[in-house]
């Protein structure tokens, strides 16, 4: 209960520093979501083992990041492409319950992992399937996110396919993406003009765990 008690503490702290407005509740909620994932990572490597960060920062207050330079809309339908352990997708759907969010990653365990977290966590705006992004047929989004899971000129393929006229890819990644940027911008013409432009938002300067991370986000 000490550590329930101190991780709360914690995450209303940094969005506060952040001003990142979300009521107790979701705070609550965003605290289960970060044991329950903890839990999960035991059984499925869901994140990594070795973290040089709580969970609670490293991955729950980053996913809630990406509110900074997005505001989510009511009836905004968003895609969590290769969610992993839900991320961002759980914790972005816990703090706008307006939003829907569909969460997909090829990994059935790891997709079976989210639908019990979702379950537990009684959260009735998201939903996790196992398929790949290639199989999403006739279904259009307004956002598209990601983690990591691709380079960004993959990515954006991806998101091309799936996004509506003017959809958005967010994308959290780290490290110098100049390269990515420019295969992503010059294959744009194969992908019906997506992206016509990308903008970078370094995380360094909120915290240390965040070396090197930016926020991406590709838009028409």
């Amino acid at each position: 209960m000490e550590q329930l008690n101190n991780n709360f503490s914690t995450l209303t702290t940094l969005c506060a520093e952040q001003a990142i407005e979300i009521d107790p509740l979701m705070l609550q909620k965003l605290v289960h979501f970060g044991d329950c994932l903890e839990q999960w990572n035991r059984k499925i490597n869901l994140i990594s083992r070795k973290e040089d960060a709580p969970i609670l920062i490293k991955h729950i207050f980053h996913s809630l990041l990406i509110t900074r330079y997005h505001t989510f809309k009511k009836g905004e339908q968003v895609l969590d492409l290769g969610t992993g352990g839900g991320l961002p997708g759980i914790p972005l759907a816990i703090t706008s319950p307006d939003t829907h969010f569909l969460l997909v990653d090829a990994t059935g365990k790891k997709i079976t992992a989210c639908q019990e977290m979702i379950k537990e966590l009684k959260i009735s705006n998201a939903v996790a399937r196992h398929i790949r992004v290639e199989e999403l047929k006739g279904v259009r989004f307004d956002t598209v996110l990601s983690r990591q899971v691709a380079s960004l000129d993959k990515l954006c393929i991806y998101a091309s396919k799936v996004l509506k006229p003017n959809g958005i890819l967010i994308c959290l990644k780290g490290g110098n993406l100049e390269s990515e940027i420019s295969k992503a911008l010059i294959s744009a013409q194969k992908n019906n003009g997506f992206p016509a432009t990308i903008k970078q938002h370094p995380l360094d300067g909120i915290s240390p765990f965040f070396s090197e991370k930016k926020i991406v986000i590709a838009c028409r």
